[in-house]
């Protein structure tokens, strides 16, 4: 099975679970994301990678309209119920990959995306496109899981990732999203950072990782060194800590 099609089906059998997760329904980035598009109202969103919608929900109030795009149409299908549910009518869906947007250049005042550009196979691809359909003076707001500076510590959380799911592909660092965002042309920074709590149970459960894989992922933090459990603020059950990061990118 190719990569795209691991990460649809991945993420087409989970997406119920996605909707209810506390952790990506919730959280003070969803309000940041509200507040920052509420600043120039009535403009065109794109959010990319949508999942369940989370973002698409927050910064329809104070849009024009919203793109939720995603590669797996069964997420997809939950955006469109979610926001009937909400009254969001100015939300319509999408599917697609982030490094093809089937859209026209100067498209979009924001492009949004949360927890999503991990799985991307190309995020230098990606983030040429997101330059190509934002207008002139539009805005990005990305939030991703970040990797850690030290190789020790990110070596662990790569593992850890990609045992859990396998269509996970990168964690990037701080300074790698800075990088990436400079060479697509953008003026960058990162205006967040904050730590995520993962209760281990509901992580595995959400994305259906196998038993053997689950078990893995326990011997690995088990036999991790020291440091590392100190890092990710292991606990007894298997539950840990995520570093989060927010950037703003203007075009």
């Amino acid at each position: 099975m190719k990569h795209r099609d691991q990460v649809a089906d991945a993420f087409g059998s989970t997406a119920a679970d996605y909707l209810t997760s506390t952790v990506h329904a919730t959280g003070k980035d969803l309000q940041t994301l509200s507040r920052l598009v509420a600043k120039r109202p009535g403009g065109a969103v794109l959010d990319m990678g949508c999942g369940a919608g989370h973002a698409s929900f927050a910064v329809a109030p104070h849009a024009e309209s919203v793109v939720a795009y995603d590669l797996a149409r069964p997420m997809l299908a939950t955006v469109e119920t979610a926001a009937l549910d909400r009254g969001l009518a100015n939300i319509r869906t999408k599917q697609g990959a982030a490094e093809n947007l089937p859209f026209d250049d100067a498209s979009f005042d924001w492009v949004v995306s949360r927890f999503s550009a991990h799985h991307w196979h190309d995020v230098r691809q990606a983030l040429a496109e997101v330059r190509r359909v934002l207008k002139p003076g539009g805005e990005a707001l990305f939030i991703d899981i970040a990797g850690a500076d030290h190789p020790l510590v990110d070596t662990h959380l790569q593992a850890v990732e990609v045992l859990r799911d396998a269509s996970h592909i990168r964690d990037y660092r701080a300074d790698e999203w800075l990088a990436f965002f400079e060479q697509a042309g953008f003026a960058a920074r990162i205006t967040e950072r904050w730590r995520l709590p993962i209760e281990f149970d509901a992580w595995v459960s959400r994305m259906r990782t196998p038993p053997q894989r689950v078990s893995a992922i326990r011997s690995l933090w088990e036999s991790a060194p020291e440091e590392v459990r100190d890092y990710f603020a292991v606990q007894a059950d298997g539950s840990f800590e995520l570093d989060t990061l927010m950037i703003e990118a203007h075009r």
